[in-house]
């Protein structure tokens, strides 16, 4: 109740900020009318151009009618097919998520993460703590895929990988997912990769393998068992909830007589970085040649452009053809 009440306040001055910068902003114009400034001028619509940006992702956070949307979110990445290219384009993802949540003061903590080989990411999990978190997040949900000269190949050859990435509403202790502890094995193994000389040492990690369904998880980067085992039995929950979730909607699209996509569902972006730049969202046909820019966290066009879609029960719009494939 108290974090509801501070998640409204918080988002009533919000509006309020909003509309005394729409007042300053209208009053400045008045004055650029009586005596036209250049300077003035060029700094107002910067003002303009930032506020409009700012209106934009207020006005869709008000699309947000998920039960869960208001929760905050546990969001895991995991490498596709390729080797080296694939585990460092799963970090990039990491990197450009913790850069947006960043931006939103939203708290980020990675509750566990399996190193490549060679270098990047297999699998990396992490808890993003905020209202509205998972409201935002959802809109990630999918494959991602990457077009680049990869800097692994000694040929400078074009490469193209993927990464998933899953998004789950956090199961706080309002939410009645019964845990049944005779039907989960608990298993405590040596945590690897970065961490401390302690994390090879004692048997810190923890995997929990959930009977019923087969959901594994795991939590290795707290220092102590105990925390990890809290870690992981919150991934756990926020798993079972999804999968509850998502089997009620296969119900209602069953019923609606629509097809259910099996396995990891349909590619959603493309991030081509050669020949071209340009990310294009396949959903919304939101599309941007300022790469460097999403891949450092300006995701917000792309996640109000698919929020807007999922309210209005849009189709999907873009077209995946060129080199892009």
């Amino acid at each position: 109740m108290l974090r509801e009440a501070d998640g409204l306040r918080s988002e009533l001055d919000t509006w309020r900020d909003l509309l005394s910068r729409a007042d300053d902003l209208e009053a400045a114009l008045e004055l650029l009318a009586e005596a036209p400034d250049a300077d003035l001028e060029a700094e107002q619509e910067r003002d303009a151009a930032e506020l409009e940006k700012d209106f934009g992702r207020e006005r869709t956070a008000l699309l947000f009618s998920g039960e869960h949307d208001e929760r905050s979110a546990i969001l895991s990445i995991s490498a596709g097919a390729g080797g080296t290219e694939a585990t460092d384009w799963a970090e990039m993802l990491l990197r450009m998520y913790l850069r947006w949540a960043d931006a939103h003061r939203f708290k980020t903590e990675i509750i566990d993460q399996q190193e490549g080989e060679q270098a990047g990411l297999k699998s990396v999990t992490v808890e993003v703590a905020g209202r509205r978190a998972y409201g935002w997040l959802r809109a990630e949900r999918g494959v991602h895929r990457l077009v680049r000269i990869s800097p692994f190949d000694s040929q400078n050859r074009r490469q193209t990988t993927f990464a998933l990435v899953e998004v789950l509403p956090e199961a706080d202790d309002d939410i009645e997912i019964e845990l049944d502890w005779d039907q989960i094995r608990v298993d405590t193994y040596r945590a690897q990769g970065a961490g401390g000389q302690h994390v090879n040492k004692t048997d810190s990690a923890v995997r929990l393998t959930h009977g019923p369904t087969g959901i594994v998880v795991q939590s290795q980067n707290e220092r102590s068992q105990v925390q990890n085992k809290e870690n992981a039995t919150k991934v756990l929950k926020s798993r079972l909830l999804e999968r509850a979730l998502e089997e009620k909607e296969a119900e209602l699209r069953k019923l609606k007589g629509e097809h259910v996509e099996a396995g990891w569902g349909n590619q959603i972006r493309s991030y081509v970085l050669h020949p071209y730049q340009m990310v294009k969202d396949l959903r919304t046909g939101h599309e941007t040649g300022n790469t460097s820019a999403v891949l450092d966290g300006d995701l917000d066009a792309f996640m109000q452009a698919e929020l807007e879609r999922l309210a209005t029960g849009g189709e999907w719009r873009g077209d995946d053809t060129g080199d892009a494939a």
